[in-house]
């Protein structure tokens, strides 16, 4: 098992999965400018491999998964003008759009607080554990401002409506609510949390991993918002590429003759 320390981060490769801790657990992994670089850049170099992971897990170390922007942080930009706060934000958001178009799917655990923009980082992400007694928050209308980076990412997740309760109140919930509203996947104890991830990543893993690439790929253009004959001719020429390719040949061979395919790590038919 690899492990790179960063300032602010763990990374870590183990069984073909890239996994991410924020490392910051004195603060609640709170979002500092040195976390979301850290955090920006993983995620890009991750984008731009030549040999991708299965899977990318993104979890917090110590009591808490994040606690939202760090208090120096956000002390510092406090004082900053107009021009500087855009750069700011712009920052912020590049981190968001990282994690959501990584290629290969991320899971999130998360665990303790997930407050403001850790709402973000956990609604970029394509599969979401959270602890039962995780406590969540659009703290930001308590303290005069919106969420407005993580809105995209948030509201394409949990809807419109569900994005006007939350973060207009700024009220706490825990996690069965973030579960009702789809911010999480799974709600499970604390005891179940690693079992939960290890079924998530073992039928990640029985998948061919271009094909749980291209899948991911393909929903994002059709939630672009192309039109219908669009959609269809680009899905028709898609499966077609697929079926013609080394993995779908495999694919379809293994199925026939009732074996595991080449890439299937987990055991599963």
């Amino acid at each position: 098992m690899d492990k790179i320390q960063q300032h602010t981060i763990l990374v870590e490769q183990r069984d073909q999965v890239t996994i991410i801790r924020l490392n910051r657990p004195e603060v609640h992994n709170a979002m500092n400018e040195v976390m979301i670089a850290e955090l920006t850049t993983s995620f890009q170099e991750l984008t731009s491999s030549k040999i991708l992971p299965r899977a990318v897990v993104l979890r917090g170390n110590g009591k808490s998964f994040c606690a939202g922007a760090d208090l120096n942080y956000m002390k510092g930009i406090a004082g900053f003008g107009f021009e500087e706060n855009v750069k700011d934000g712009q920052k912020l958001a590049k981190l968001f759009l990282s994690v959501y178009q990584c290629p290969v799917p991320v899971v999130a655990v998360v665990h303790g607080s997930a407050f403001g923009g850790a709402n973000g980082l956990l609604a970029a992400c394509d599969i979401v554990i959270a602890e039962e007694n995780t406590k969540f928050a659009f703290s930001e209308v308590k303290l005069g401002i919106a969420p407005a980076t993580i809105a995209p990412f948030v509201i394409k997740r949990i809807g419109e409506f569900g994005a006007k309760e939350l973060m207009i109140t700024g009220k706490r919930f825990r996690a069965e609510e973030a579960f009702h509203w789809h911010l999480v996947n799974f709600v499970v104890p604390e005891e179940k949390i690693d079992e939960q991830l290890q079924q998530i990543l073992n039928e990640l893993q029985s998948a061919a991993p271009g094909a749980v690439r291209e899948t991911k790929k393909l929903i994002e253009e059709i939630m672009e918002g192309n039109d219908l004959d669009e959609n269809l001719d680009h899905t028709s020429r898609l499966i077609a590429h697929l079926r013609a390719s080394k993995e779908g040949q495999e694919g379809m061979a293994a199925f026939l003759e009732k074996r595991k395919a080449a890439w299937n790590q987990s055991g599963k038919n």
